[in-house]
């Protein structure tokens, strides 16, 4: 999970090593902000699925890293699942985006073995259950879900130790660091590996692979994208830049199908042509006048439920209004899913100044439920929050050697792919989207791969997109249909 509309080592980290008892590990822990972490806990466990029940293994704890001087700089949360079966089973190691977003949204939200329910209209975070996930993944691969450093139970020494992690390189570094450490410490080198990032995430899981490769020579099988970011040169230009906009166009189109109950695949397929034809046209060319802008304004309107005078106003580049102008009589959609609208907090504003629905709404949940399930569950009592979104994490990236977030409108991660897929032949991508996700939208992705060589692409990669929006396996239809795809995937095949 990303929240990027609101922005969305390099220190030199060594391996460190996990203390082999509890008794070992709480003598040698430094004073201060390590002393609130417990120790690891390793609980067993069965998962129910259609066919024999699964018996898996589950540790919450943490991993060290330390600096060149040899002071710890940082302990890490994760959470790995190991179930029994036929050796060498996959493994997948997941994270979330943000930055600034812990893995709970991916753990309890799609591939854990617990999901939560948010009840029968799927958007009630007051009350929310946590049930057996039916499409676990760990019916096909073992899981870690790792939080990185300021994000759940992941602690840095010191605030300023801290920073020291928030940047591109920084970050897929250190993550390296850590899976390499995870695959040492439990003789995993022969399980094929995987990476699993949802948003920026998408973007770590690139930088990251190419990391594994460069500095720990760990390579990866593959790669599961969840509505990435892939190239910032589309995801934040989209208010002047035609391409930028013709490719999030779709997006906002599916949003309002869905809104008028009138989504099929063929409705959107024409929005898809009018996107990347006329509409891509018209935007690069002079400003129209007349009859021709009026219809061509009216096109628009139609197609994302936006009023037509703003339309005009902005001569179709939409960027950032559509989540003020689209939900109609009052109301304000969310950028995380354009299909899911609620009231308008402050509707004399001219601009939505208002808290997302969907991340600042029901999705808040996911932290709350993943520290009741570590406790009561996995065994591990903290004594601190866990941090399901920092936000102070997201302000201080540092983007392309650029603080603030600048740099983010030219980070990349396409040049990682290229030289993956390039390098180690076994090397695939699935990539999956949610129809109506404003934040990353389908089309961008769609751009990439499209545009990969063939030689490199085919047979490869593949794009699957999904009814729903950013976080699309909130939606349990929508959930198994991916598990099915990503069984397909890491069966070898690719996704019908």
């Amino acid at each position: 999970m990303s929240f990027m509309p609101r922005l969305l080592l390099s220190l030199a980290l060594l391996p460190g090593l996990v203390a082999p008892a509890a008794a070992q590990q709480a003598e040698s822990q430094p004073p201060g902000i390590f002393s609130l972490i417990p120790a690891d806990s390793i609980t067993e466990h069965r998962l129910s699925t259609e066919g024999s029940p699964l018996e898996y293994q589950a540790t919450a704890g943490t991993l060290d890293l330390y600096g060149q001087d040899g002071r710890q700089t940082a302990k890490v949360f994760y959470t790995a699942y190991v179930a029994e079966g036929p050796s060498p089973r996959p493994v997948t190691f997941a994270f979330n985006g943000g930055p600034g977003a812990a893995s709970a949204y991916l753990h309890l939200g799609l591939a854990g073995p617990k999901v939560v329910d948010f009840g029968l209209d799927g958007n009630s975070g007051t009350s929310p259950s946590l049930v057996d996930n039916p499409d676990s993944w760990l019916q096909f691969t073992d899981l870690v879900f790792i939080d990185p450093v300021g994000t759940g139970w992941s602690r840095a020494a010191s605030d300023d130790v801290a920073r020291s992690f928030y940047g591109v390189n920084q970050d897929a570094d250190s993550i390296a660091k850590l899976i390499a450490l995870y695959v040492q410490k439990n003789d995993r080198f022969q399980s094929p590996k995987y990476l699993l990032g949802e948003s920026y995430g998408g973007f770590r899981a690139a930088k990251v692979a190419t990391a594994l490769k460069d500095n720990q020579g760990l390579l990866v099988s593959g790669i599961i994208m969840l509505s990435p970011l892939l190239e910032g040169r589309f995801l934040f230009n989209s208010g002047d830049d035609p391409l930028s906009a013709a490719l999030q166009l779709p997006a906002l189109a599916a949003g309002e199908l869905e809104r008028r109950g009138a989504f099929t695949r063929e409705a959107l397929a024409e929005a898809e042509r009018f996107a990347m034809t006329d509409y891509l046209v018209t935007l690069a060319g002079p400003p129209l006048t007349g009859d021709a802008a009026g219809e061509f304004y009216s096109r628009i309107s139609t197609l994302t439920g936006m009023p037509e005078n703003v339309v005009a106003d902005s001569r179709g580049f939409l960027a950032d209004a559509y989540s003020k102008n689209s939900g109609g009589g009052g109301q304000i959609v969310s950028r995380y899913d354009v299909s899911y609208a609620r009231p308008d907090p402050y509707p004399e504003a001219a601009y939505g100044r208002n808290d997302d629905p969907i991340l600042d709404g029901y999705t808040r949940a996911y932290g709350g439920v993943f520290a009741s399930y570590a406790e009561h569950h996995l065994g591990y009592r903290s004594r601190m929050t866990y941090t399901l979104l920092n936000e102070e994490v997201n302000r201080r990236w540092e983007w392309n050697g650029d603080h603030g977030g600048g740099g983010r409108a030219i980070a990349s991660a396409v040049d990682d792919l290229r030289d993956l897929l390039s390098v180690i032949p076994e090397f695939r991508m699935l990539v999956a989207h949610g129809y109506s996700d404003a934040i990353t939208p389908y089309g961008m992705s769609r751009y990439v791969l499209d545009h990969l060589p063939p030689l490199l692409a085919a047979e490869r990669t593949s794009l699957q997109i999904y009814r729903g929006g950013h976080m699309f396996y909130t939606d349990p239809a929508s959930r198994k249909e991916f598990f099915d795809d990503t069984a397909a995937f890491f069966a070898g095949g690719a996704p019908e």
